[in-house]
């Protein structure tokens, strides 16, 4: 018997989009949806440039990202 995994659909998700994105909202902007957290453990993490394409991380791995964001870690990128 093969394992079923049932993929969440990010076109049902509720984004929102990062507060250091484009503030006029064109262009380039990073976009978030914790709809799935709950029921498929993911966070999902999309661009606007490129519509139909999402990263799906564990909520863990997300909030590693934001903190070390937050502390500067990426600040060379």
């Amino acid at each position: 018997m093969t394992p079923q995994f049932s993929a969440p659909d990010p076109s049902t998700a509720r984004w929102f989009k990062s507060t250091h994105s484009d503030p006029q909202g064109d262009g380039d902007c990073v976009q978030v949806a914790t709809d799935f957290r709950a029921s498929h453990d993911l966070v999902l993490i999309g661009d606007t440039k490129t519509p139909g394409v999402h990263l799906a991380v564990s909520p863990e791995a997300f909030a590693a990202f934001v903190s070390a964001t937050s502390d500067g870690q990426f600040d060379l990128v």
